[in-house]
């Protein structure tokens, strides 16, 4: 189980930050990759980043790269999305999952466990 621990979501003027944490419940992130996703009103989920724990190796979709950072802090077990010089279009709902621990692509059927994801709104 995952959940968005203080996730960090909230309400913030174009070219703000933001940063929204992900923590894991009952368990470590060892030997799972840990992706962010995001839902805007009307579409469909989409791919934001991932981190691999285990490698550290990342990916970032072309809309956030430049932008937004994912990062991890080993004690707190938790991963973070840094998100900067935010944009109208990034208006969503966000949200953590895990998968396999070398897979950090954008399919969301090879992530198992879901957040419950936060809002994010930006104005503009």
């Amino acid at each position: 189980q995952v959940q968005l621990v203080d996730p960090g979501g909230g309400l913030v003027q174009a070219g703000g930050s933001l940063r929204l944490s992900c923590a894991a419940s009952g368990r470590t992130f060892t030997n799972y990759a840990i992706g962010w996703f995001r839902q805007a009103p009307g579409k469909e989920r989409e791919f934001v980043g991932a981190i691999s724990w285990s490698s550290d190796t990342t990916n970032y979709a072309a809309p956030v790269k430049g932008r937004f950072t994912i990062s991890k802090d080993n004690a707190k077990n938790t991963v973070y999305l840094q998100m900067n010089s935010l944009k109208s279009e990034d208006t969503a709902v966000y949200y953590c999952a895990t998968g396999n621990a070398w897979y950090i692509g954008p399919d969301t059927k090879r992530y198992g466990s879901w957040g419950q994801g936060t809002q994010v709104i930006v104005s503009s």
